[in-house]
């Protein structure tokens, strides 16, 4: 795919998450992706695999939240098979904290797939909303 048609592919999935559709993004994830958070958070680590992401990242993650996840993009940067995204969260944790992060998220697609996101964002706010996810192993 060229660059713009991955951001073409990237911007259909942020629209759904604008509406607190999360369905999309997991479809789109390869097999063998990568997730890696940065940062020096519990939470901040590299997730590989689409099956341990869903098991150790989001399914704990989406836990704490009390209603529906909404990320709303605000800018899209392609170039290659790299697609850049600004966005923000908007959420309330069970705990009754808010739970709204700023992200820069960074998309490498191959052959229409998500194969690695890079994900910048408020380490301190994760340390202050979130509760640390349990260990594997």
């Amino acid at each position: 795919m060229t660059a713009i048609e991955n951001k073409r592919f990237i911007q259909g999935i942020h629209a759904e998450l604008a509406k607190g559709n999360g369905k999309p993004f997991v479809d789109s994830l390869a097999d063998d992706f990568s997730w890696i958070m940065k940062g020096r958070t519990p939470w901040s680590r590299a997730y590989n695999g689409k099956q341990a992401v869903q098991n150790e990242l989001l399914k704990p993650l989406y836990a704490q939240f009390e209603g529906r996840y909404v990320n709303t993009a605000e800018r899209f940067i392609a170039e290659d098979d790299f697609v850049v995204v600004q966005c923000s969260g908007d959420v309330v944790t069970k705990r009754g904290k808010r739970y709204d992060n700023q992200y820069c998220f960074i998309y490498r697609l191959a052959g229409g797939r998500v194969v690695e996101l890079t994900e910048y964002l408020d380490t301190a706010l994760v340390d202050e909303a979130l509760e640390a996810p349990a260990r594997a192993g």
